[in-house]
């Protein structure tokens, strides 16, 4: 939600994925991809955005606490990356979702926009669930 300079974006997306590879994930047994090269995602988020209320998006405890480290201000990217995070589990139908207990409230966010998506247009999206750690 911040801009990046070229490169330094550049080299994040390789950090990324050589974390990704380090932790163990094999790529013979899964898809790794670069999301900003899936216009889909964006395409959805627009469409969940379009269904999304902001007073719903501005009482996230998210957007309170980083809005703070831009000025009070906030951007529209912070604003609505949680909808962009909707679209990212709801694009694959995903059912459960491994998240931290910091982003439960995200995910209720997907779950009540799935539900007011079905309601709207008929059952499409799965409600996903949350999977978390015990650690």
């Amino acid at each position: 939600t911040m801009p990046k300079e070229p490169a330094v974006l550049r080299q994040n997306i390789l950090d990324t994925t050589a974390a990704i590879l380090a932790c163990g994930i094999d790529p013979k047994k899964c898809f790794l991809f670069r999301q900003s090269l899936v216009p889909e995602h964006a395409e959805l988020a627009w469409i969940l955005g379009c269904l999304t209320n902001v007073p719903r998006l501005l009482r996230l405890p998210q957007w309170k606490m980083k809005r703070s480290s831009q000025n009070n201000e906030g951007t529209v990217g912070l604003l609505t990356y949680p909808v962009l995070q909707a679209a990212d589990i709801l694009l694959y139908k995903s059912t459960r979702v491994p998240v931290g207990e910091d982003q439960v409230v995200h995910l209720e966010l997907a779950q009540d926009i799935a539900q007011h998506f079905n309601k709207k247009y008929g059952e499409f999206f799965p409600v996903p669930k949350a999977i978390l750690s015990e650690l």
